[in-house]
Formats: C-alpha cells, structure tokens, sequence
C-alpha cells in the first residue's frame, strides 16, 4: 500500500548531477541514475552517487543510436564499455539498464529492423533488467504532478548538462509527491518492472 515515487536520471554524470543529489539530500529522497560516458571529468560523481545510497544503471557509452543500433554486436559493445566506467567507479557492474530512447522507440528500425526485439530478450537472457517509466518530466512539472493517483510512478529526468530545467523543476516534483504521501526510493529488485511497448 505504500506510494512510491521512482526518480529517474538518464545521460548524465555531468555538471549537473551534483546539483541534482544535493536537492534529493534535502528532501531525503533517493534516485536511480542511468549513466552514460558522455563526459569522461564526471565520472567520479557516480561513486558520489552511490556513496550517498542512490542506485546506478547503465544507459550508454556513447548514445549514439546510429553506434548503438546497427547490430546487437555494436550495442552489447557498447554497453560493455560503460560497464567498465561504472565497475571503475562502484566496485561491481549493476543490472539494471535502460535503452537510449526507451525500449519503445522508432528511430533504431532505421539503422537494423527489429533490433528493439531481439535485444529485448537477449539482455535479459544475460542478466540484466531495463526499465522503461511512466512519464517525462523535463520541462513541464505539471506533467510529472498529474501522475498523483497511481501508488508507483517511475518518472524519467535528465541530469545531462544540457538539461538545467530538471534541476530548476526538481524540487517542486519532489514537494508535490511527498505531500500526496509518496516516498522517493531507487529502483532495487523489489520494484516493479515498467517495459514499453516495443515498436521495432
């Protein structure tokens, strides 16, 4: 019966990142970051991350999906180089993962039909979890505020550099949840899994 608010960080570390875990400090709230290779100078803010009991996924090295999905070969490449990132920094490599575009986008069909499928069902074969969510919150906070209703909201952020709108939004998300009753946790093994549908 509890309600749960899954806050969700994809593309980063960057400049960002620490901003974004000194307001989830604040408000006691944990998150997930799905973590990318983007900007090699951050990379210590993953450990930070970790250190302040938030969990880490993998999202990509590059997230270049022309990289990432012309075969399964390029994408499992990918996704070992920011494994090593992530095992550099936190000690061991996380199961959890989350597809650039969402397990449900429409751009890969243009570099390999049916990529989204097969590697759908290879990554859990190998292990891993990916995780989908319920809504993007980017810019518009009334948005992420119109999920109240639901006991578990898996909410999809940015800490990317370019993306100061997450952390100028971020602490009126996480005000509105909490006065509906909600705890902010990280996806851990007892979360509900949220997959899309998969259109390629």
């Amino acid at each position: 019966g509890e309600k749960t608010l899954y806050l969700t960080f994809d593309d980063g570390p960057s400049a960002n990142t620490e901003k974004v875990l000194d307001i989830l400090d604040k408000y006691g709230a944990k998150a997930t970051f799905f973590v990318t290779g983007h900007e090699p100078e951050y990379r210590p803010m993953i450990a930070e991350a970790y250190r302040r009991g938030n969990t880490i996924g993998m999202h990509s090295y590059t997230h270049d999906y022309a990289t990432i999905y012309q075969s399964e070969d390029a994408f499992f490449g990918d996704l070992s180089q920011v494994a090593d990132v992530v095992k550099e920094q936190i000690g061991y490599v996380p199961y959890l993962t989350r597809f650039p575009g969402g397990v449900s986008n429409t751009v890969s069909e243009s570099y390999c039909p049916g990529i989204m499928t097969a590697l759908a069902s290879d990554l859990q074969a190998k292990g891993y979890q990916y995780y989908d969510w319920h809504v993007p919150v980017d810019t518009i906070v009334q948005s992420s505020c119109a999920y109240g209703s639901f006991t578990n909201v898996i909410l999809l952020c940015h800490d990317s550099a370019a993306k100061t709108t997450t952390v100028e939004a971020l602490p009126q998300i996480i005000e509105y949840y909490q006065s509906q009753g909600f705890v902010c946790k990280a996806i851990d093994r007892s979360t509900v899994v949220v997959h899309h549908h998969i259109n390629n």
